[in-house]
């Protein structure tokens, strides 16, 4: 754990040669301890969430990403219990849920919109009902809203670990998830394990967002999830420049949103998702697959 901390001072050393390089005006807020990993795991976070965020939107996942963010908190209620890392219990719970969710699909006659309600409602009930008996509303808020100016460096440690862990496997496996966005059919026929491939997604999904709580929270981590992905839609039909434009708006609103949120003294994570939803909207309106090209389009036609 020391050899990971002593990495993460070394990448916050390093970032902060380039924010020193800006204006005193922007740098200036980020000489302070607690705001520089503030922005560390921001922008962790929003690189990961941008990644990810493609896939989601492709396969048309939002309600997933939804169900397995609200089925962490049990996971962090019982991980509160026992004096464990919150991550650790985010993780195990999300990724119990993504399997049930998988296992209710595959066995059963529900569908999968139904699954996902099914679970992440009971799982949310539960984490709501265990921390009314074990913390304060505070803690709750934190956990709920996010509370990424009070990041401690463990938790910057596991965040940035988690961040790396699925950055590694979203490019490693990068083809199989292509194809399986796009034609899980065709993938299915070439012999590719389509199960094993939806499951690891899904795990990447449930990382994703536990690395996403001190930052976002569980309700917020939901925009970060599909704004940055639906941004880069709106601006190529391309996977890697899809990719590469929403980690850029991920990246973007996160250190925005936490500049402005430092300076408007408001709630970091709202300040954030309303950064990349200002992004979005000339996307949408002015972008090549956006209203405007749209009706031009339908208009010569």
């Amino acid at each position: 754990m020391k050899a990971l901390e002593s990495f993460v001072q070394m990448l916050i050393d390093l970032m902060m040669w380039f924010v020193n390089l800006l204006p005193a005006v922007l740098s200036d807020p980020f000489q302070y301890a607690f705001m520089q990993r503030a922005l560390l795991t921001s922008l962790v976070v929003g690189v990961i969430c941008g990644v990810l965020s493609c896939y989601i939107v492709l396969k048309r996942w939002a309600l997933l990403g939804d169900a397995v963010s609200h089925a962490v908190l049990p996971g962090v209620a019982i991980a509160y219990l026992l004096g464990l890392p919150f991550s650790v219990g985010a993780f195990v719970s999300g990724a119990l849920t993504s399997l049930g969710i998988g296992a209710l699909e595959r066995n059963t006659r529900i569908k999968s919109d139904s699954a996902m309600g099914l679970m992440f409602t009971g799982a949310f009930a539960l984490g709501v009902v265990i921390i009314s008996r074990i913390a304060s509303s505070t803690h709750l808020m934190h956990i709920l809203f996010g509370n990424v100016l009070g990041v401690r460096m463990e938790a910057l440690t596991w965040t940035v670990l988690a961040g790396a862990v699925t950055l590694f496997f979203a490019f490693r496996y990068y083809k199989e998830f292509l194809l399986f966005s796009f034609d899980p059919t065709h993938a299915s026929a070439i012999g590719m394990n389509t199960a094993a491939i939806h499951y690891g997604l899904m795990l990447l999904l449930t990382l994703t967002i536990v690395a996403s709580l001190e930052t976002v929270g569980i309700i917020l981590v939901v925009a970060m999830l599909i704004i940055p992905g639906s941004t880069a839609n709106m601006l190529v039909n391309s996977l890697p420049r899809m990719i590469a434009i929403s980690v850029a708006v991920g990246a973007i609103s996160s250190a925005l949103g936490l500049y402005l949120s430092f300076l408007l003294n408001v709630a970091s994570g709202g300040t954030i998702v309303l950064v990349a939803f200002a992004l979005f909207v000339p996307a949408m309106v002015f972008g090549p697959n956006g209203l405007l090209f749209r009706r031009r389009r339908s208009v010569r036609l």
